[in-house]
């Protein structure tokens, strides 16, 4: 039943060749893409990798990653016995028979339950792909040739084993009860009969073990095998932060060829899974967008492969990046529908980063092309001339202190800065915020200021939206501001404020601490600087709403949800999505400032969510929440439901405490 070694030997060291030789040339293209990311350190990288790759934590999140976590740990099992049967077919004399029995017997046992559990596993995935597929065109040729491959690779197991035990050449028999029951149905058969067939099922086992070396790792999706695991090691945890760039004369921004994208960029390509988990949480592609992460991942690999070798010599790509029809190129509506809201990256098992590629492609058509919607004009030319999106007079940034004794800031006789930010110095609604949150400051005893008509925009939807060469002017001069002012503590009460002034800004050296207003609050309560009794019975029912930028960005969560039970007694009722797999309201990544022209409003989703629960009272902790929230309310027409701020439930909490 053992193959002629003469004939598989050389097939074994071609496809061994073969396998090396595709990776080196896939693989080898990531080396087209952009240094950076920084370090690793390498005991946090071990313990991302033991934690996503080999747990699998955020596959087994969802009931079916169960199904994949059986496979993959069956294939760790079998991959000792893998090398063992490649090996015995090309050195007969070698093999796990030379082991102690003790310690070769069990793990054949081993061995063979983990094929039944991987068979088993095949079956329902088939199952699945076919009734439920994870995605549309989810029904994929690779998807089925890869099972059906796994499924014969198994059978192939069981055939040689079976057969072996038929014969008596298996001394580990009573350890494999699969393969002895087949050996049982084998016995009918003449001993020639049953040498055939175990040389057939040997030829199944190598063939499909072949192919996958061949073909499948390195030429489909399975190559994440290799690459999701690097990619666990690499993965950065903290906030997606676009990298920098250096603006001098002949450069290039932005991201209008894959050589322009980051290593880890490219490499993210070959990481995806291909599972679809990104699209279903995407709201750009829930309400009928252009945009589809997943796509954008497999376009940008498309790109990379179509170019690659071209650019490798020197020469210009073919196939655009951004821009073009058909396969491998981005179209630039799916470029400006993200609302960076992290949802992809949150979903991904595999830490792809789906932002920073999008980014990049926003710089390009901005910076290089000049080519960007209509509306975002207005944008750009109001916050370079006048720091804020509305083009309002920089005076009129201290109209709402006109009935309030606010300071402005002092060095050394200050303790915090209160950033107000555009949307809280000149949106009418979120003004009052702004006045909420003063007067708690003051009646808690805080020592506070302001900066005035001095205060500029963070930036923030300007990064996101691409327009780079602007964000980095006003981020020097609020880097620059903030040290001419001694400002050290700065509280913010717009989420997109609080990660550009923490996040964005280290890369150009700041070193604030800041501190959402959320957290803020909570900690005044919890230190009894603020008298709430907890039975403020005004808001009816609440319900809470998670900032992206908030949320998922900065993983503040539970300080909100503790300002609103502290205030009511009473936690809030949750939306069915909420903290991280909370939905966005449509207005991150610049989309504030911007129309829906395609699919549904992402904001009558969101809306259309929370009014199932009934609520009385939303609240939100982000003025472009606020914005996208009430005027979906308006849109269906729900007056009865209001949308608060936890800066106002708050004060109106006080309010009722001092009658």
């Amino acid at each position: 039943m053992q193959p002629n070694s003469v004939v598989f030997t050389p097939i074994l060291i071609v496809s061994i060749l073969f396998f090396c030789w595709s990776l080196y040339r896939r693989l080898g293209l990531v080396a087209l893409g952009r240094p950076g990311g920084g370090g690793v350190e390498i005991l946090r990288g071990v313990r991302e990798l033991l934690l996503y790759a080999f747990a699998q934590k955020r596959v087994v999140s969802r009931p079916f990653g169960v199904n994949h976590l059986v496979i993959f740990w069956s294939f760790v099992i079998l991959f000792a016995a893998n090398i063992d049967f490649m090996l015995a077919g090309a050195f007969p004399s070698l093999g796990l028979e030379r082991l102690p029995p003790f310690l070769a017997r069990p793990f054949l046992g081993l061995c063979d339950l983990a094929s039944l559990a991987t068979l088993g596993a095949v079956i329902v995935a088939l199952v699945r792909r076919t009734t439920a597929p994870p995605y549309p065109g989810g029904k994929s040729l690779e998807a089925y040739a890869i099972l059906i491959l796994i499924a014969l690779h198994m059978l192939g197991f069981f055939g040689v084993n079976g057969a072996a035990i038929a014969l008596e050449r298996q001394p580990a028999a009573p350890f494999m009860p699969v393969s002895s029951l087949l050996a049982v149905g084998l016995d009918t058969l003449a001993p020639e009969e049953i040498e055939i067939l175990g040389l057939a099922a040997w030829w199944t086992h190598a063939a499909a073990l072949l192919l996958f070396i061949t073909v499948l790792i390195p030429y489909s999706k399975h190559l994440h095998i290799v690459t999701a695991m690097v990619n666990c090691f690499l993965r950065h945890p903290g906030p997606s932060v676009p990298a920098a760039e250096a603006f001098a004369e002949g450069n290039t921004f932005g991201a209008g060829e894959v050589t322009r994208l980051s290593r880890r960029d490219l490499l993210d390509t070959f990481a995806c899974a291909k599972c679809g988990r990104c699209q279903e949480v995407c709201p750009a592609a829930a309400t009928g967008k252009p945009l589809n992460p997943r796509r954008v991942v497999e376009d940008i690999r498309l790109n990379l492969l179509a170019n690659g070798a071209l650019l490798k010599r020197g020469g210009v790509a073919t196939v655009p990046l951004v821009g073009g029809d058909g396969e491998g190129s981005v179209a630039d509506d799916a470029v400006w529908s993200c609302t960076s809201c992290g949802a992809c990256r949150e979903a991904c098992p595999v830490f792809v980063e789906h932002l920073p590629k999008l980014v990049g492609m926003r710089r390009h058509l901005v910076e290089m092309e000049a080519k960007f919607p209509e509306e975002l004009l207005n944008l750009f030319e109001n916050v370079e001339g006048r720091s804020n999106p509305w083009g309002i007079a920089p005076t009129e940034r201290t109209k709402w202190t006109s009935h309030l004794d606010v300071k402005p800031f002092e060095a050394g006789k200050t303790e915090y800065l209160l950033y107000v930010g555009c949307a809280g110095s000149f949106d009418s609604r979120s003004r009052q915020v702004t006045v909420a949150l003063a007067q708690i400051l003051d009646r808690a005893g805080v020592s506070w200021g302001i900066l005035g008509k001095d205060e500029k925009c963070c930036g923030d939807s300007l990064r996101r939206l691409g327009n780079e060469y602007v964000f980095d002017r006003m981020a020097r001069e609020n880097v620059a501001l903030f040290r001419e002012r001694g400002v050290t503590r700065v509280i913010t009460q717009c989420p997109h404020c609080f990660t550009t002034l923490r996040n964005d800004y280290r890369q150009y050296g700041a070193e604030l601490e800041v501190i959402p207003h959320a957290e803020f609050l909570q900690g005044l309560i919890a230190e009894g600087r603020l008298p709430l009794e907890g039975g403020f019975a005004g808001l009816g029912t609440v319900v809470f709403h998670d900032s992206c930028y908030l949320g998922r960005h900065n993983g503040v969560y539970g300080a909100p949800r503790e300002v609103i039970r502290r205030v009511t007694g009473a936690p809030p009722a949750e939306l069915e999505r909420n903290r991280e797999k909370s939905f966005c309201c449509g207005a991150g990544g610049g989309r504030m400032w911007m129309e829906e022209r395609s699919g549904s409003r992402i904001n009558h989703n969101r809306i259309d969510e929370a009014l199932r629960v009934s609520p009385d009272t939303i609240c939100v902790s982000c003025p472009y929440c606020m914005t996208m929230l009430e005027d979906g309310l308006k849109d269906r027409q729900a007056g009865q439901t209001r949308v608060r701020d936890i800066a106002e439930v708050v004060a109106e909490g006080l309010r009722k405490e001092a009658t």
